[in-house]
């Protein structure tokens, strides 16, 4: 098992990428901890995914900074320590011209897909500092990398998280806590759906294809990898 006792934490991991990718660390000996906003989504998961497994669920908004202490309390006082923190919550906002994006839904987006993974980031490094090999793993996206008409709020706050992700691997290297992003491209969830829904969901990967990258960057195998910019769908079948 690739990941046998690592203590790792998947940020939206109700459903979508998140929940696909928990599978798959917990099949790899991981006890993983999963949070998101809806708490019975939250609780359908664990209770599906449990079966032996170590995993649990705390209901959080990361934009609350009183959740994000009492996720840092929980992996304090049950582990002591982190492991692999996964920043993958996020909101696709709407697809709309600047010009005509609304300024409330814009703050939002802003506010749970970049300004969340500054605060859940910045409350857990002290437990990541603890491992002497942490892992920090950013989902983002084709459109935060190339930007893209219409992608709006979702494209900006993407952009975001990867300059986030290259100052965070310089500053962190020296306690050998490797930071990288990865772009899932585009992945059978509701969100894709939701972005593209004239396309056919059957023609994409799943959540559970484009976990090897994922399980890779968590692993030890990964030491000395940092800052750098990762394609999910070139690990696929790897």
């Amino acid at each position: 098992m690739r990941l046998k006792n690592k203590i790792i934490l998947v940020t939206g991991g109700s459903k979508g990428i998140g929940r696909g990718i928990t599978k798959v660390f917990l099949d790899e000996g991981a006890n993983v901890i999963i949070c998101a906003r809806n708490e019975e989504e939250l609780k359908n998961v664990e209770n599906e995914l449990k079966n032996g497994a170590q995993i649990s669920s705390l209901r959080a908004d990361l934009t609350n900074t009183n959740d994000i202490t009492l996720i840092k309390n929980y992996i304090s006082e049950k582990y002591g320590k982190l492991n692999i923190l996964v920043n993958n919550a996020s909101i696709l906002g709407i697809n709309s011209k600047i010009e005509e994006y609304p300024d409330d839904l814009w703050n939002q987006v802003i506010d749970i897909n970049l300004n969340a993974q500054f605060y859940i980031t910045k409350a857990l490094i002290p437990l990541l500092k603890k491992t002497g090999n942490g892992s920090i793993i950013n989902v983002s996206s084709t459109v935060g990398r190339q930007g893209r008409a219409n992608w709006g709020a979702y494209s900006v706050s993407k952009f975001g998280l990867e300059a986030l992700t290259q100052i965070l691997a310089q500053e962190l290297s020296e306690f050998n806590i490797r930071v990288n992003s990865v772009n899932p491209g585009g992945t059978r969830t509701d969100m894709r759906a939701a972005a593209m829904p004239g396309e056919d969901p059957n023609t994409l990967p799943t959540p559970h294809d484009i976990a090897p990258v994922f399980v890779y960057l968590a692993s030890d195998e990964s030491i000395g990898e940092t800052g750098k910019e990762f394609n999910a769908r070139d690990w696929i079948e790897k």
